[in-house]
């Protein structure tokens, strides 16, 4: 693989400069593809972008950029996205910046001799070109400052296509068709290729990077849209009465194991009530698959605490009433006379202590 640094001026990359959103972002008179597949949407806040455009009238240095050569012979902008668009667009609209000398002005305000300070920066550029494995390789190594790609977002860059295109018209936009219905479910952000990853997890049963191969060159994402839909509308038919603890479960998994499961909305819903109450549930986020599963964990049901440990293996004077033999304290473990699902609370004279082996033998059944 071949590797040159070069001094490209900011004037050279903001000729052409156009964000036609969806369809992509280009600059250095339409040569440089400044928002390839694998890169997210333009995330800068006001400050970080404003902090980009002080260092650069300032002269001081940015980071490196990267740059790779694509098949055509043009540029793919594989780091510094993020700093490019904010050049780009500072220097290209209305954008006010308040400067150190306390004036905000755009770059249209800026005297003449300002402006050119600016486009003749120099931006420190690597170009990089070989084969697709080996830029991804250099890609994964120089994911390391700024705001990093996430896990899904570098197996964009090994994935792209017209499945990909299509599933993240569907996945990756804020306030986009995947986010409209399951922003309620559904943990992180579009833009980082949360929701994208979330359903690849789900439908894929955790092998998102065979999924992605085997439908890499695949004309649309309809299977994929069409199961998250499944899934929420699932969702909103098992357990209609909606509340935040709802969000962030694993509701693709629920549905892939559940699906076929014959369940009463109305009961289900008055089981939630009543174990939201129970003052012996901790995780209250674990009763919905709880109800699905009969796994009392997800509870994570109160413990007995170490007073009272103390006090019945002194009362039982170290003996499991099970097997009848003496054990230390730490042989032994805290266990419910009468269990949690047959009415038994987490209270003292509802405490036995039994030696592990019987205590988890107990469990077991």
């Amino acid at each position: 693989m071949k590797i040159e640094l070069k001094n490209i001026k900011i004037r050279d990359v903001v000729k052409g400069y156009k964000d036609s959103g969806e369809s992509g972002v280009v600059g250095y008179s339409g040569k440089l593809n400044i928002r390839p597949a694998f890169q997210r949407e333009f995330i800068y806040g006001q400050k970080e972008r404003d902090a980009v455009i002080r260092t650069v009238r300032s002269s001081f240095p940015l980071n490196t950029m990267y740059w790779s050569v694509d098949r055509d012979g043009g540029f793919e902008l594989m780091d510094g996205q993020q700093r490019t668009i904010s050049i780009c667009q500072y220097v290209t609209e209305i954008i006010p910046i308040k400067f150190d000398d306390g004036y905000e002005l755009a770059f249209n305000n800026l005297t003449t001799d300002q402006q050119e300070k600016i486009l003749n920066y120099d931006l420190s550029v690597y170009i990089c070109e070989g084969t697709e494995s080996e830029k991804l390789a250099w890609f994964r190594t120089i994911n390391i400052a700024g705001k990093p790609l996430t896990d899904q977002e570098l197996l964009n860059a090994m994935h792209t296509g017209p499945w990909l295109a299509d599933a993240k018209r569907w996945f990756s936009k804020t306030g986009g068709p995947a986010y409209q219905i399951g922003e309620n479910y559904v943990n992180g952000s579009p833009i980082r290729q949360d929701y994208l990853e979330k359903t690849l997890d789900w439908i894929s049963d955790g092998k998102i990077e065979n999924y992605m191969s085997r439908h890499q060159q695949d004309k649309d994402a309809q299977e994929l849209w069409q199961y998250f839909q499944e899934v929420v509308a699932w969702v909103e038919r098992v357990f209609p009465e909606y509340r935040k603890i709802m969000k962030g479960l694993e509701w693709g998994r629920l549905y892939n194991e559940h699906k076929g499961d014959k369940l009463n909305a109305a009961s289900l819903e008055k089981q939630i009530a009543e174990l939201i109450e129970d003052d012996e549930v901790d995780n209250k986020k674990g009763i919905y698959e709880y109800l699905l599963t009969g796994d009392e964990k997800t509870l994570n049901l109160r413990a007995f605490d170490e007073k009272t440990k103390v006090t019945q293996y002194e009362k039982q004077k170290g003996i499991c009433p099970v097997c009848k033999k003496h054990f230390e304290i730490e042989e032994m473990e805290a266990d419910h006379i009468v269990p949690w699902h047959s009415g038994g609370k987490t209270v003292v004279k509802n405490c036995q202590m039994l030696c592990k082996q019987d205590n988890r033998t107990k469990s077991g059944k």
